[in-house]
């Protein structure tokens, strides 16, 4: 495992933008060790709803965590949770979904694993895409 410490800027998207980083540096397959910062939107989506939803305005992202999955096609196999607090303080919770627009910041440590790759398949027991971790090919 190599550690990676990074920082996302105003307007980048979350978890496209962590995809990006993991993808760029060779791997395909990470973790989210800690992450914290703002966003201007959260687009979470909740247990068992299958819509996300948008908490518009400014949030502070309290807690990040979860897979991060690519593969050479461009294919998404994230997993990402976090937990968000609004302007009154008010805290919501769940998955990370494209469209959480980083506000000032997001620092956030990776755990890059660049001999493995995590894909999803169909889990028959659970209904859902589940987490298939395979060795990366040499």
């Amino acid at each position: 495992m190599k550690t990676l410490p990074i920082r996302l800027t105003p307007g980048q998207d979350l978890r496209p933008a962590l995809e990006a980083v993991v993808r760029e540096h060779g791997c395909q397959a990470a973790f989210v060790i800690a992450g914290i910062g703002s966003l201007s939107d959260a687009r979470i989506r909740f247990a068992g709803v299958d819509e996300a939803q948008t908490l518009a305005g400014d949030t502070e992202i309290l807690s990040l965590s979860g897979t991060v999955g690519v593969d050479g096609q461009g294919h998404s196999h994230s997993h990402l949770h976090m937990a968000v607090s609004t302007a009154t303080g008010a805290v919501f919770g769940g998955h990370v979904v494209p469209g959480c627009r980083v506000r000032t910041t997001a620092e956030v440590l990776l755990g890059l694993l660049p001999a493995w790759s995590f894909t999803r398949e169909h889990d028959a027991a659970t209904g859902f895409p589940e987490l298939r971790v395979l060795p990366c090919e040499p």
